[in-house]
């Protein structure tokens, strides 16, 4: 099986931000993945809603063996285990979060599903504070 170069972008505005972060990566790594990039904090302010709760965001590169899809799952789960309860795309809207994870590239793979767009245009061109952390993994 081939390691496949995957840029995450993983955000919290909810608990305990950047240890939220942190254990997402953890269990990112835990489960076979490697880590081998990650960006520092930043700290934003929430976007396509409103809240009074300050996002802290990060990228990070890893490599994975699992498809798009069964990557898919496997940070959807750990949405999940870590207590996120409203998914956007099946709720409609934005709201805050105590963990979201979204894969913006995935090798130089261009992939759409009703699930998953690769690569994630809305945070490739269209959100500044993506441009910023990304700027050093795209």
């Amino acid at each position: 099986m081939s390691q496949h170069r995957v840029v995450l972008l993983l955000g919290s505005n909810l608990g305990d931000q950047k240890k939220n972060l942190e254990l997402a990566l953890h269990k990112i790594s835990e489960a076979g993945n490697e880590i081998s990039q990650t960006s520092d904090f930043l700290l934003t302010e929430p976007v396509e809603f409103v809240s009074s709760n300050i996002f802290c965001n990060i990228a990070s590169v890893i490599f994975t063996h699992l498809s798009p899809i069964q990557l898919l799952d496997f940070i959807k789960n750990i949405e999940i285990e870590m207590g996120r309860i409203d998914d956007s795309k099946a709720s409609g809207g934005y709201s805050d979060r105590i963990i979201d994870i979204d894969i913006i590239k995935y090798n130089n793979l261009i992939f759409k599903s009703e699930r998953l767009e690769i690569p994630h245009q809305k945070h490739l061109f269209e959100r500044e504070f993506s441009r910023i952390l990304l700027k050093d993994f795209i």
